[in-house]
């Protein structure tokens, strides 16, 4: 029996393991995908050791950046990224395993922005710098949109929760959250330091988190009369994707 599986911590509010375990019994499958919740990524040796039927795994927050030390090789999309959300393992002739990074999380996410922002969008903010932050710049670049990034502190390429200006907020239409606030283990109560009441009709709202679907962030934005767009069909066609990496040549 292959194995699959996912690792990151926590990994209470990952719909992953339902995903792939019912995919596998729907369509006969000799698999299982097991979820590998590590306090550390130093862990990962570990669990390849322990499981030489691993095929390959998921990568998820907050291992996406630091999963990458481990790799043997890189897809050309995950480098340009610098992010890895999908791992392919192989191995030699000694049963060493071999390790190679992919990134679905760019196809998911343009895959399912795409319709909604076409000749409506020109320029967005990304909140958070994070491994998703950046497939998400990477999908807004193939799609013609200029973007901003927003953290809690300014640095290079990224400006301030508190220097969002209302200009700002009126070009930028189109706002991204890619951070982890409103997920299941991370606080649903809490959202990104925006500005809402600036927010209007213009807007659309993009959380890539995906549970609980509708988001304190997308709640906010609703409320303003945005426009908004839960993570759960970024999730659902990255893990697609995901199958088909495992699977390809």
């Amino acid at each position: 029996m292959r194995k699959f599986g996912i690792i990151g911590y926590p990994l209470a509010q990952s719909a992953s393991p339902a995903f792939f375990n019912g995919k596998f019994a729907d369509e006969g499958i000799d698999a299982r995908y097991i979820p590998f919740e590590i306090e550390s990524i130093e862990e990962l040796p570990r669990i390849l050791e322990e499981n030489p039927e691993l095929c390959g795994f998921n990568v998820t927050i907050p291992y996406k950046i630091d999963v990458m030390r481990y790799l043997e090789s890189m897809s050309d999309e995950a480098r340009e990224i610098d992010a890895v959300n999908v791992v392919k393992v192989t191995h030699d002739a000694d049963g060493k395993p071999h390790l190679t990074g992919h990134n679905s999380d760019v196809i998911g996410f343009t895959r399912s922005l795409k319709p909604l922002v076409e000749c409506k969008h020109s320029k967005a903010l990304i909140l958070g710098t994070g491994g998703v932050s950046k497939a998400v710049a990477c999908s807004l670049r193939r799609l013609g949109i200029e973007f901003l990034y927003v953290s809690r502190k300014a640095g290079t390429g990224a400006i301030a929760y508190s220097d969002i200006t209302k200009e700002i907020m009126e070009s930028h239409t189109l706002i991204v959250n890619c951070t982890p606030l409103g997920m299941t283990g991370h606080g649903v109560d809490l959202c990104p330091d925006i500005p809402y009441p600036m927010l209007s009709g213009r807007h659309l709202l993009y959380d890539v988190v995906y549970n609980p679907e509708e988001t304190l962030f997308l709640r906010k934005g609703a409320e303003q009369g945005a426009a908004t767009k839960s993570g759960y069909e970024m999730w659902y066609l990255q893990a697609l994707a995901s199958w088909e990496i495992w699977n390809g040549n």
